[in-house]
Parts: structure tokens; sequence; C-alpha cells
């Protein structure tokens, strides 16, 4: 496969047998659920701005009136000049959703805090919430329900992500394996403290996992 690099196209270090093991993580990480009417929807942020688009339709779509973008800076975006919620908040705008249906919470530096941070602010803001949406990058919406079932047990959560395949991460394919690997180690590890509710993975799942992290994309693996 090739990229566009600086100097021109360059080849991909990405195997096929890396690229077999991380699809296979990613089938597992990847969880759509039918969305019902929420009172909020709330958009995780990161580095990928197609999850604040893909936020923007929900809201054109009228699944909820509320927008949160939440995102301070992560271990991808910690040199952005400004926040994941003010870099959302703008696509957010640009793609027709008002200031009146926008909040942003600029401290989350993880999921965890997306979820508790968020909390906090509708909670100071007495906004009641019942039913949310979770929009994230596909490969972490699974991860999303399992914290947000925890940290915020009270709502109805469902999840939704840009209708993105495998392929539409290719630019940076290395950098993706790793975050999914890092990912899904989570799912076991976050699971056991008590920060998400438990989801089992597979154990031909757990094994791409093992393998990828073995070959080396493992830059986000909790130690």
């Amino acid at each position: 496969m090739l990229t566009a690099g600086d100097n021109g196209p360059v080849e991909s270090q990405v195997d096929a047998r890396t690229r077999e093991l991380a699809r296979i993580v990613w089938d597992h990480l990847v969880l759509s659920e039918p969305l019902s009417k929420a009172d909020l929807i709330l958009a995780l942020g990161s580095h990928d701005t197609r999850v604040a688009v893909h936020a923007a339709r929900l809201w054109h779509e009228g699944w909820a009136p509320l927008v949160v973008v939440s995102g301070g800076r992560g271990k991808v975006t910690s040199d952005w000049e400004l926040t994941e919620a003010r870099v959302f908040g703008r696509v957010a705008r640009e793609h027709g959703v008002p200031e009146r249906a926008l909040l942003l919470e600029e401290t989350a530096a993880n999921t965890g805090e997306n979820i508790t941070a968020s909390r906090r602010l509708l909670e100071e803001r007495g906004v009641a919430v019942g039913r949310g949406i979770l929009v994230a990058k596909p490969y972490m919406t699974r991860r999303a329900l399992a914290t947000a079932r925890r940290q915020w047990a009270g709502v109805s959560w469902a999840a939704s992500a840009p209708e993105l395949g495998f392929e539409a991460f290719a630019e940076d394919e290395r950098q993706f394996i790793e975050l999914m690997v890092g990912d899904l180690q989570r799912m076991v590890v976050y699971a056991e403290r008590g920060f998400q509710v438990p989801m089992p993975v597979p154990a031909a799942v757990w094994a791409a996992y093992e393998e990828l992290a073995r070959l080396g994309y493992d830059r986000h693996v909790i130690r």
C-alpha cells in the first residue's frame, strides 16, 4: 500500500499479517447500537475531527437538542494549540450546529474524564440527562460505552460513529494500530480496576492483541 508523504508516495511499513491481526481487533472494538431520541450527544475529543462532523449530523437529524464536545489535550493532541473541545466546537459550528445547542468541556485528558467532566459540567448547569449518545471514532465505541456505563451509570447510553471502514485510517496506519492495541488492553485492565463495566474479550481477539504487542505495536500499552 502506498501513502502520501512529504517527498511523494512512500511504501507502508505495515505488512499483511499485521493488517490481518489489526482487523481482528477492529472488528471487536467497533460497536454500533440503534439510536433513540436522547437528551444529549456527547462527542469524545481526539485527533479525528470526523467525530465532530458526525455529531453535527446527528444533531441535524434531531437525535438530541444538545451537543457536548469534550476534550482538553490527550496523548496524540498534546501539542495542539487549541483544546480538542475548541477544535471540535469549531467544526460543529462549521457544520451548522448553533451556539445555543453547543457546550464545550475543555479539561478531559482521557475517555474516563470525557465522561466524568461532562457529567459535572451538565450537573452544574442543571441539565438533566436520562439518555445519551456517545460519538467517537469507530474503534473507540465499545470502550466508550463500557466507560460511560460505569462512570455515568444513571444514563442510558448508545454509541455512534462516523461511517468509516478500516481502510479509512490508512493515512497513519501504524499510529491507528497502536491506538487500537492500547484501547483493547484497556478494555481488560480498566474493567479490572473498576473504571468501566466488563465487556469480555474473545480469546482470538486477545491473541491478536498479544501478537501485535510482540510485533512492537505497544506504544500505548499500559506497562
